[in-house]
């Protein structure tokens, strides 16, 4: 499960590096209103947060799917991520207005990973 667990959470770095760089960065910039200047600030407490809670995800979501082959954890990773995360996320983003757009663009980058995380978790179990 350990090995499972960590290629997941980086699985999520993975995601997150052609997600918000490669594919919508300027489209996620502008919704949320980052600026390039903002970029530069602050990178190491960026990164290291998001270790640890790349790492919270896998783990939590391991014990939640156990272990039922690569098919089944894609299954279980997209049922968490839409439902519970992508979901989370518009509630916040309906209350906050929100674009549409950065909705879009961060629930579906966690769909992806969640669904990719669910996956290596199975298939390594």
């Amino acid at each position: 499960m350990k090995g499972g667990v960590l290629l997941a959470a980086l699985a999520s770095f993975i995601v997150g590096g052609l997600w918000y760089s490669v594919l919508f960065a300027k489209a996620w910039q502008r919704e949320a209103g980052v600026t390039d200047e903002q970029l530069k600030h602050g990178t190491v407490r960026v990164f290291v947060g998001s270790v640890l809670l790349a790492a919270v995800m896998a783990v939590v979501l391991a014990a939640f799917i156990g272990d039922g082959g690569a098919g089944f954890g894609a299954l279980a990773g997209l049922a968490a991520g839409a439902a519970w995360v992508a979901a989370a996320l518009g509630v916040n983003y309906l209350f906050e207005r929100r674009s549409l757009m950065l909705f879009a663009i961060n629930a579906s980058y966690n769909i992806v990973t969640f669904t990719a995380m669910g996956a290596i978790i199975c298939a390594m179990q």
